[in-house]
């Protein structure tokens, strides 16, 4: 048994004034350290032993909460995202939010490059369809023809190799500029050699077929963007097939072969719209930059351009 002087003095009387050696010296800042905060038992808490209070049984049971009685994840609005610092759910969301406004942005400066493109090219094509001279000339003159396809070849041969100047202001502009009145001139000597109803029907069938696409890759599921490869090898084969068709229309007409080949460019080429919408898009597994503005434009355009021209061979051999 000890006695009551060896007992450590009170709590409040070994704050204020230690006196026993045994006992760490308190350093004194000038005012008294607080009292300890006084204990009470929370709504979710029951009494246990003397100075603990445990948790409710019924919060062990419950799902989703450790012992302490605190959840240990709360609701995301995406799988996959770690939720132990709040505010990473909320850089997470105003990245997303970012990255969705900034392909909105995008796609809205796409269809509006393409718009104007259009815009142009069909004027061009206007004018070579339904000005009577400009029609006559082009017919007398067949260099006019061939002269638009080497000068669409050598542009978008340029366009190609040259990465860097489409990418700087004003250069991806003036390339651009450039791009769209060769295909414009490309269009318009092709569509001199076709009646005027025939022109009227491949634009029409191709505003349909863009309206139909365009829709459609918003709507659809399913990605075309792994499609690549398969696209590539198409276009091989059509390019085949046009050389091919070039060669035997040469010795002899032979109708349905022209609108073979014409009816599987179409296809094709429709194909190709939906696989740089779906790009343009971004929501499948592979996507444009953002950045590549002008490449974007410059595959939707080409796509609907050549929708237009195999459209057109189609109802100019039906005319005839």
């Amino acid at each position: 048994m000890t006695s009551k002087i060896d007992d450590p003095p009170p709590y409040e009387e070994a704050l204020h004034h230690p006196k026993h050696g045994n006992y760490p010296q308190q350093t004194q800042h000038g005012s008294a350290f607080p009292p300890p905060p006084s204990y009470s038992p929370s709504p979710g808490m029951c009494p246990g032993p003397p100075g603990y209070w445990g948790p409710q049984p019924a919060m062990w049971a419950a799902p989703g909460f450790s012992p302490s009685g605190m959840p240990t994840t709360i609701p995301t609005l995406s799988a996959g995202v770690p939720t132990s610092n709040p505010g990473e759910m909320e850089d997470f969301l105003s990245a997303q939010w970012e990255s969705t406004a900034i392909r909105h942005a995008f796609i809205r400066k796409v269809y509006l490059i393409l718009t104007a493109q259009l815009a142009v090219t069909f004027s061009v094509v206007a004018v070579f369809t339904f000005v009577i001279p400009v029609k006559l000339f082009v017919i007398k003159y067949p260099g006019i023809y061939y002269a638009s396809f080497v000068v669409y070849f050598m542009v978008y041969c340029i366009l190609v190799c040259c990465k860097e100047p489409r990418r700087r202001f004003p250069w991806n502009f003036v390339l651009l500029g450039v791009f769209t009145l060769a295909l414009s001139y490309m269009a318009g000597t092709i569509s001199s050699y076709y009646d005027t109803k025939a022109v009227l029907i491949a634009m029409g069938i191709t505003a349909l077929v863009c309206v139909a696409v365009t829709i459609f890759c918003f709507q659809t599921k399913v990605d075309f963007t792994s499609c690549g490869g398969l696209l590539c090898i198409a276009a091989v084969l059509l390019m085949i097939l046009g050389i091919v068709t070039a060669v035997v229309l040469s010795f002899q007409y032979v109708p349905w072969l022209h609108m073979l080949y014409a009816a599987i460019g179409a296809i094709v080429y429709t194909l190709f719209l939906i696989y740089n919408t779906q790009l343009l898009i971004g929501n499948r597994e592979l996507a444009i930059s953002p950045e590549e503005y002008i490449f974007g434009a410059l595959s939707l355009y080409i796509d609907i351009v050549q929708i237009f021209l195999f459209i057109l061979q189609i109802s100019g051999a039906a005319n005839e």
